[in-house]
């Protein structure tokens, strides 16, 4: 059997040449090296030992389990089952996102075909795509967006209704289509679309949509989407006119900047001569001649002869920014619409897709952008006046954010005080007091640092700060709860050089941990990539260790050679206590995973 990573780097060479047409895909699913590599990727995810509905999870995978899937495959027997339909909560709102959830089984042959759609489709997709896509992130939009949107007058902030569950099923075949020609393998992607979902022990066929929480609903999103990514590349091509090089001066800016030249010229051949009231005037004269040149722009980016479009799409979300009218950008809205509804079967909202002026604010993956118009003009490092009036894209913390964490983590309430203003007020979390000292204190770091982490690009990063503040009174609180004593008598146990220390125990003895004080300083080293790179492919090129366990034939818990090892996975390490010899060796070889025999495998469960 060939070995998987060569097979993808393969398909991911030939993904090059745009008329190429992949076949005989479907025999790569007779690769049983295919699925130690699949496990590899996904047995560490959060939802590998969430049951389906056949109740299987990634636990016990052996050899003879991926035989199984393989003979079904090479018969055509397999058939998914339904996903089990779960709710989980939207952020910040009462609506819920279903949620399918796959058997152990689909996982694997989902991830195998995730793998091969990916090395197909990724090194075509545009620079302006940056969801579910390898290294890849929130961050990467954003800084795309930071770089690109200079100058722009509007916004289009794209929303799409229902966008996963909308996905037409022929339209993704049709896609599919244009670059394989394997009908087995198609055939198998059909399986997926139709396979339904149960929910409340009852069984719903789906018409329409990718099942969300599915190993290849992201690749299939994307693929889908990345027509919508093409459009607005071809869109942006005819909308475009004139040139926006930052090296073509306004004529205006350029007759000023002579001005102010030629007039310190002046004064410097004849300052001695001039008596101090004709200084004055030519100080005066000179001030003025700068400060109107400190408001003129350096480009006239926004002269009617000029038209731009900018565009960028993390998943179903987009956002559009235009140099032009708001007639421009309302047509743009009206033929994205157009586009959607005909090529895509897909429904934009009226009411959620708005046209926006960059000097307000549009909202984007969480952070607010709006593009500054500020004219202040302050001195550099090298004590040289410079002026912020740049039309520079800011990305800010929308405070409604950082509120509905506190609100999350109920940290905190709102009460008015004698002057009938509305304060915010830290409150203890009941949850916590029954935990210990560091895993309160580590709830709290990591929920402050969670937050930190996503929004330390933003030019207000500095305003996770106040969210902090109330967090850590909050922890006060908690542990005065914990102690049944009040928060100055917790300080004055807790807070060491001004930090607050909680010592533990661990096997090489005491250490101590404190409340996070690293600041809240913006970060503006977000990492960029170039998409014809695969990063994923390195990490597929690590040893796989779980392959080898299970190949080596030897069980880890009774230490007896068998022809048939199973791997018995947990969901979390943390929640082992210990008390069974097979809890010891995870938690001394700190793995999630055990390589064992049948029958220890079935005493474990037993």
């Amino acid at each position: 059997m060939r070995n998987p990573i060569d097979v993808l780097k393969n398909l991911t060479e030939k993904s090059k040449n745009k008329e190429y047409k992949f076949q005989r895909l479907y025999r790569n699913l007779y690769n049983p090296e295919f699925y130690y590599l699949a496990y590899k990727n996904i047995y560490a995810n959060k939802g590998s030992m969430t049951a389906g509905t056949d109740e299987t999870t990634m636990d016990g995978i052996s050899d003879s389990r991926i035989e199984k899937i393989i003979a079904s495959l090479k018969d055509h027997s397999y058939k998914p089952n339904p996903a089990r339909r779960e709710y989980i909560a939207k952020k910040n709102s009462n609506k819920k996102r279903p949620l399918g959830i796959s058997s152990g089984n689909d996982k694997l042959v989902q991830e195998v075909v995730r793998m091969i759609l990916e090395s197909i489709f990724e090194p075509n997709f545009l620079n302006t795509s940056h969801g579910f896509r390898p290294k890849r992130s929130c961050h990467t939009a954003l800084k795309h967006i930071q770089i690109n949107f200079k100058g722009a007058r509007w916004f289009i902030e794209g929303d799409i209704e229902a966008c996963f569950d909308s996905f037409d099923h022929h339209v993704i075949i049709e896609l599919l289509r244009k670059r394989i020609s394997d009908e087995a393998f198609i055939s198998l992607i059909w399986k997926f679309l139709k396979a339904g979902y149960m929910e409340q022990w009852q069984y719903h066929r789906t018409y329409s949509g990718v099942p969300q929480g599915s190993g290849v609903s992201p690749i299939l999103a994307n693929i889908y989407l990345n027509e919508l990514d093409e459009y607005m590349e071809n869109y942006k091509a005819s909308f475009n006119v004139g040139k926006s090089s930052t090296k073509t001066v306004s004529s205006k800016y350029n007759s000023l900047r002579h001005k102010v030249m030629k007039c310190k010229k002046e004064n410097t051949l004849i300052w001695e001569s001039l008596n101090e009231s004709e200084r004055k005037e030519r100080t005066k004269n000179l001030k003025s001649l700068q400060q109107e040149l400190y408001k003129t722009p350096t480009q006239d980016i926004w002269r009617t002869s000029f038209k731009s479009l900018r565009y960028c799409r993390y998943a179903d979300d987009f956002i559009i920014g235009i140099i032009g009218s708001k007639e421009d950008a309302t047509k743009v809205k009206a033929d994205i619409k157009h586009f959607l509804s005909k090529r895509l079967k897909l429904k934009m909202s009226d009411e959620k897709t708005k046209v926006t002026h960059t000097g307000d604010r549009a909202r984007f993956l969480g952070y607010d952008i709006t593009v500054s118009r500020d004219k202040s003009v302050k001195k550099a490092s090298n004590n040289v006046k410079r002026r912020t009036y740049s039309y520079n894209v800011k990305l800010l913390v929308p405070r409604e954010k950082w509120m509905a964490k506190l609100k999350e983590y109920d940290a905190f309430k709102i009460v008015k005080g004698k002057d009938g203003k509305e304060r915010f007020k830290a409150i203890h979390r009941s949850k916590l007091i029954n935990c210990s000292d560091i895993e309160i204190l580590s709830k709290y770091n990591a929920e402050v640092r969670g937050l930190y982490n996503f929004y330390s690009f933003a030019n207000n990063a500095y305003a996770i700060g106040r969210f902090a503040n109330i967090m850590q009174y909050s922890m006060l609180k908690t542990f005065a709860g914990k102690y049944k004593t009040t928060v100055s008598k917790i300080k004055a146990r807790f807070v060491k050089d001004n930090n607050f220390t909680v010592e533990y125990q661990t096997k090489s003895g005491t250490k101590q941990s404190v409340f996070y004080n690293k600041g809240f300083k913006r970060n503006k080293d977000i990492p960029t990539y170039e998409v014809s790179l695969l990063p994923q492919y390195a990490r597929y090129d690590k040893v796989n260790k779980l392959s080898s366990r299970i190949k080596l034939g030897l069980c880890e818990l009774c230490n007896q050679k068998t022809d048939n090892i199973e791997l018995h996975q947990v969901a979390k390490l943390k929640d082992l206590k210990g008390t069974n010899k097979w809890e010891r060796i995870m938690i001394d070889r700190r793995r999630k995973t055990l390589a064992v025999c049948p029958k220890c495998h079935e005493e474990i469960h037993s």
